[in-house]
């Protein structure tokens, strides 16, 4: 792990606040949910993804689909335009 050489306190409601700095890096922005892990002593905080969001749109939807043994989540209308664009390129690709 490398340190950023960056300490905050925490206050009376138990917060800290993550520098501007370190939230551009991690791109986490307002609103943004945090995930809070226990490593061994260490806590960790790092931008929540869920695990069955769309990699193109970001949508969590039940009806998603994993492919590549779960390395690649799409939402249907997503692969389904992927899928014609495929057809069309490799249709116009085999007919030169």
């Amino acid at each position: 792990m490398k340190s950023t050489g960056v300490t905050r306190k925490v206050d009376i409601l138990g917060r800290v606040v993550i520098p501007k700095e370190l939230r551009d890096t991690l791109d986490v922005r307002i609103k943004d949910s945090m995930e809070i892990l226990l490593d061994e002593d260490k806590v960790v905080f790092r931008k929540y993804q869920a695990t069955n969001a769309c990699m193109v749109t970001g949508k969590v939807a039940d009806d998603n689909v994993t492919l590549a043994d779960g390395s690649i989540v799409l939402a249907k209308d997503v692969l389904e335009k992927i899928y014609h664009e495929l057809q069309t390129k490799f249709v116009l690709e085999n007919k030169i």
